[in-house]
């Protein structure tokens, strides 16, 4: 549901949603007006609940009802593409999968750490330069790095802790 929306604004309108509909049984149960209901507020609210709709039949169907554990089965559901199965597979399988969002493309690009054209290239290329313990919670660091200190605009270069290790001209000085 992240799509054109911020974490912030998911996060107020799934909050009571989960806590009515928290299986694929009960959000069809819900019916995609009372889906609508929830999530209003955040955009293309109608699209997303007709994939969740969707989805949720897919997973009763074809994955009795639970969340798959492979990229390409989460893929393959209704409104789901890489980085939501990246995600999936990292914050619900504990699995190091990197979902690679415009914050990490950029971080990887301008520090080195990760560089590539694609957001494909950027995701091998944090799996072959990040050290394995490091690769679980590597994507949330380096989110959280692109959105406070490396900001597309106006990055805070000053405030970076690995300034000294950066490649990146600093266009705010």
């Amino acid at each position: 549901m992240s799509a054109q929306a911020t974490d912030v604004g998911v996060n107020r309108a799934t909050r009571g949603l989960f806590a009515v509909a928290d299986t694929p049984e009960k959000m069809l149960a819900l019916g995609e007006e009372g889906l609508i209901a929830h999530i209003r507020t955040i955009g293309l609210y109608r699209n997303k609940a007709r994939h969740v709709m969707k989805l949720s039949q897919r997973l009763i169907d074809d994955f009795g009802g639970e969340v798959p554990s492979s990229r390409a089965a989460l893929q393959s559901l209704p409104g789901v593409g890489r980085k939501t199965a990246n995600v999936v597979l990292n914050m619900w399988w504990g699995m190091p999968a990197q979902a690679v969002d415009t914050h990490i493309f950029r971080v990887g690009n301008r520090t080195g750490i990760a560089a590539g054209k694609s957001v494909e290239a950027v995701e091998r290329a944090i799996e072959d330069h990040v050290p394995a313990e490091y690769q679980r919670h590597a994507h949330h660091w380096l989110i959280l790095h692109g959105r406070y200190i490396c900001k597309a605009r106006k990055p805070a270069c000053g405030a970076c802790p690995i300034a000294d290790l950066c490649p990146y001209e600093d266009k705010t000085a």
